[in-house]
């Protein structure tokens, strides 16, 4: 008699062993297809099992994928890759401080936000998870802004009820980020199918994690993007770890994660997500295929979490110390100014000089951040803002509560006047 027997994935490497990435299948640069926009989805899944790269091992850029960016623009991207990465120092090093009570880097994966808020427009929404504030740094919204919320100082765009790094901004068309992985898939359907039926030319695109991918709202979203072909692009960012869960335990042994979506009808295509030109040119196919009717794409953005799942985890129990650096798609950082270099549009002077004033320019951001109060001194949001933003007609009990609030507010106000001196009373 045959004992059948349960699988356990297991990570390549434990703390103290070393790196094993040879799970991993990486073509060499310029080997896939880049096929027209509406090739029907069952035509191209050679997509999802093999890797878009541009950028070769001499960092130069080779293939049909090739998107062919002026210098100019290339250099912008370095610029907000950059500026992403000193932001999440800066934002790091004030959590360990006590400044901020918790915090999520993106080291490593800045390429997957920078490079696709870049190749989208400007009207495109977007619903980010979290590791994407490339998206925000693109769009231009202020470091002061990001910081306050962290801060959930007076300036804080959600006023004090959301944790750190949940950022949201209406008008530069990105959603509210959600502590509750998967949620912002449906949402995106839902909001691209809207678009569609209003006639409009904006496409939605959302990110999360592979480990999210297991939830039911990952599928949920494909089923109802493939049924209406919604103008919307499924990013999964897979960056070997869920917390400390290795990529194994979410599929990713048997399958890609691009291979998903071809089961749905829907396109899958793997993309080196530390190739900054590879990242761009695969999302502009995706939005080029979304406006013209030709319904989702699933991208898989394979790259590596550098840095702790947040500020709360210790990555040093469950992975080798040196995994990052023994990661074989290399930095995105250092890539892009590689190429640059390469085609004598850039120098290490400049990299330098650019490092500088962005260092500059984020401690200048901070240093005026705190002045809109920092979680042990002032200034403070106020109390009554509390019941706003909830109800579009507030309850009778909130208001109720709201009027007993301002008469215990002001009857502490009084007493505290009482007790200085030439005070009243």
């Amino acid at each position: 008699m045959t004992q059948s027997r349960l699988h356990v994935p297991h990570p390549p490497a434990r703390p103290g062993e070393t790196p094993d990435f040879s799970y991993l299948e990486i073509p060499p640069a310029g080997h896939e297809p880049r096929p027209d926009t509406l090739t029907p989805a069952l035509q191209i899944e050679r997509l999802g099992t093999g890797m878009v790269r541009v950028l070769d091992e001499q960092d130069r850029a080779v293939g049909p994928w090739n998107p062919h960016l002026e210098p100019e623009e290339l250099q912008v991207a370095l610029r907000h890759m950059l500026l992403t990465r000193h932001f999440d120092e800066r934002m790091q090093r004030m959590q360990r401080q006590g400044r901020i009570s918790f915090y999520m880097k993106s080291t490593g994966e800045e390429a997957v936000a920078v490079a696709q808020a870049m190749a989208l427009q400007p009207g495109d929404m977007l619903f980010p998870s979290y590791r994407t504030q490339g998206l925000f740094v693109v769009r231009g919204k202020s470091l002061v802004d990001l910081m306050s919320q962290c801060l959930s100082n007076t300036r804080d765009m959600c006023r004090g009820r959301q944790m750190p790094i949940m950022y949201h901004w209406a008008e530069g068309n990105i959603f509210s980020i959600s502590g509750n992985l998967a949620t912002q898939f449906p949402q995106a359907v839902g909001w691209a199918m809207a678009a569609a039926i209003k006639g409009e030319d904006r496409i939605a695109a959302s990110w999360m994690g592979e480990g999210s991918s297991a939830e039911a709202d990952f599928h949920h979203a494909l089923t109802f993007a493939a049924v209406y072909q919604a103008p919307v692009i499924l990013n999964v960012v897979n960056n070997q770890w869920a917390i400390s869960s290795f990529q194994g335990f979410a599929g990713g042994e048997r399958r890609t994660f691009a291979q998903r979506g071809p089961g749905y009808g829907i396109p899958g295509v793997r993309v080196d997500g530390n190739d900054f030109l590879a990242v761009y040119a695969v999302t502009r196919w995706a939005a080029e295929r979304a406006r013209a009717s030709g319904g989702p794409t699933l991208i898989e953005h394979v790259t590596y979490r550098a840095a702790a799942h947040s500020t709360s985890d210790d990555p040093s129990r469950y992975r080798p110390k040196e995994e990052w650096q023994a990661w074989p798609l290399g930095d995105p950082v250092k890539r892009l100014k590689a190429h640059l270099i390469g085609i004598g549009e850039w120098s290490e002077e400049r990299h330098a000089a650019l490092e500088k004033e962005l260092e500059a320019h984020v401690t200048a951001c901070w240093k005026e951040a705190v002045t809109y109060g920092t979680l042990s001194e002032g200034p403070t949001l106020d109390p009554m803002s509390m019941f706003e933003d909830v109800f579009h007609d507030m309850p009778s009990h909130l208001k109720r509560q709201r009027e007993e609030l301002r008469s215990l507010t002001a009857a502490q106000h009084a007493a505290a006047a009482a007790k200085v001196p030439g005070g009243e009373g």
